[in-house]
């Protein structure tokens, strides 16, 4: 579901906040309704069908202590079951957000807020109920917004989600490119109680030896050549929160090391300070280096495995996740229809088999490319077969396909392409027909570019 196909109820006694939330959201949403008398919530939950309730915390009493809000919380939840509970409030206290959440709230605001941070949040807290309502076991809210599916692979996921989030346990994410690791790493945040604090995610792989320190740790003014002023580091902008490190398994051994260190003394020096600096972070990481080459010491620091793999998770790839395919393919039509002004476009029984039958070695990203290029190119109303066509970057080179060559690489190459195409993508297959160990073969395919 989109924000504009969105009905939406604001509840505050504050008449200002009311006018300019309805004047934000009525471009935005379908339906917008303010209300600043909470004594009118059962009325209005009845006679309507709201998807979103903004409420506020604290209403006209002798004391503001957040309790009001609780209450018509639990009214809310008791009235209706469907409706998603966006709580706002004056008063930043953390101890309030968590009271709210283990109440029953889908989210927390504090006012004043940013318009670009209310609209992310309502357009979060939409898609996480159309989420739910697809879900056949009706269960209860799972922490991970924006990740769609219902295989075991995805279920087993999902469990696995629900226990280690509220934790502040690092957690180490694996799994090929494109099989949704950022997304997995925002939902244990989205879940956790670290929520209300910074959520700071860093590419790791792209930071270079001189840059990996100043951009991690900061640095003090004059530190070095181009040192103008003080700048605080990306650690220490995660104070509290969460730091997501994207591409770990990226970064040389040195700055392994400096990373460790951080880890275990839980502190960072800027460059050109003398004092240390404590930060208090939870941190996620990600990699699609498979875990048996991480573990070889002159890659990658076992010292330093222990510290970020308190919990290990695993992205399962697209081609594993059977049906969710199709699921995924419906969401991501839906998306670019409404984008593109295609709205009555729907996928054919044919286009689906054709979509369920490929192997996806790009995974979730290249079937969202897929199906984005799929609706700008389509004529009609139904996507036909043609219409879905796969990413020139997974398929074979022309010259590849001419006259037989010689050129041991190619060979290679070719080979590899064709046991993964029989094996229907599935790696240890192919793997084991190669006569290769998994890390092997991934090691040729990383070479090959495939």
């Amino acid at each position: 579901m989109f924000l504009r196909q969105a009905n939406i109820l604001v509840v505050d006694d504050d008449k200002d906040i009311l006018t300019a939330v309805r004047l934000l959201l009525k471009p935005e949403a379908k339906r917008i309704v303010t209300e600043s008398n909470p004594e009118n919530l059962r009325r209005l939950l009845t006679e309507n069908d709201f998807d979103v309730l903004l409420l506020d915390m604290n209403f006209v009493t002798s004391m503001n202590t957040g309790n009001e809000g609780i209450y018509w919380l639990r009214q809310v939840k008791s009235w209706s079951a469907k409706v998603k509970v966006i709580m706002i409030t004056a008063y930043a206290d953390i101890d309030l957000a968590i009271k709210s959440l283990k109440a029953g709230a889908d989210d927390f605001l504090v006012k004043p807020w940013h318009n670009e941070n209310l609209l992310r949040t309502l357009n979060e807290t939409v898609n996480k109920r159309e989420a739910l309502e697809k879900r056949p076991d009706g269960a209860g809210d799972r922490p991970a917004p924006g990740m769609l599916g219902e295989s075991d692979a995805m279920k087993a996921l999902l469990r696995k989600l629900e226990k280690i989030a509220p934790t502040d346990a690092s957690v180490l994410i694996l799994g090929e490119n494109g099989a949704g690791k950022d997304l997995i790493a925002q939902a244990i945040f989205e879940a956790s109680l670290r929520r209300h604090k910074p959520f700071v995610k860093v590419d790791a792989g792209a930071l270079t030896e001189t840059l990996f320190e100043s951009e991690l740790f900061g640095h003090k003014k004059g530190a070095f050549t181009d040192a103008r002023e003080d700048r605080t580091g990306l650690i220490e902008s995660a104070n509290g929160g969460t730091l997501f490190l994207d591409e770990i398994g990226n970064i040389s051994l040195p700055q392994q090391a400096k990373l460790l260190t951080v880890l275990q003394n839980r502190q960072i020096v800027r460059l050109g300070a003398n004092a240390p600096t404590p930060v208090d972070i939870r941190l996620i990481t990600a990699t699609n280096v498979p875990f048996a080459e991480l573990a070889n010491e002159q890659r990658f620091r076992k010292d330093l495995i222990y510290r970020l793999n308190t919990v290990e998770i695993t992205a399962p790839p697209l081609r594993e996740r059977g049906d969710d395919i199709l699921l995924l393919a419906e969401h991501f039509l839906r998306r670019y229809a409404g984008k593109y002004a295609k709205p009555e476009l729907a996928i054919s029984e044919r286009a689906k088999a054709k979509l369920r039958r490929y192997h996806y070695p790009g995974n979730v990203r290249e079937l969202q490319h897929a199906m984005e290029r799929a609706v700008i190119m389509s004529n009609g109303k139904v996507l036909q077969p043609d219409d879905v066509v796969f990413s020139p970057l997974e398929q074979k080179p022309a010259d590849e396909q001419a006259a037989p060559t010689w050129n041991l690489e190619a060979i290679e190459r070719k080979t590899i392409l064709h046991a993964l195409e029989k094996h229907g993508g599935n790696i240890s297959k192919a793997a084991k027909d190669l006569g290769l160990t998994r890390a092997a073969l991934y090691r040729r395919l990383e070479k090959h570019g495939v």
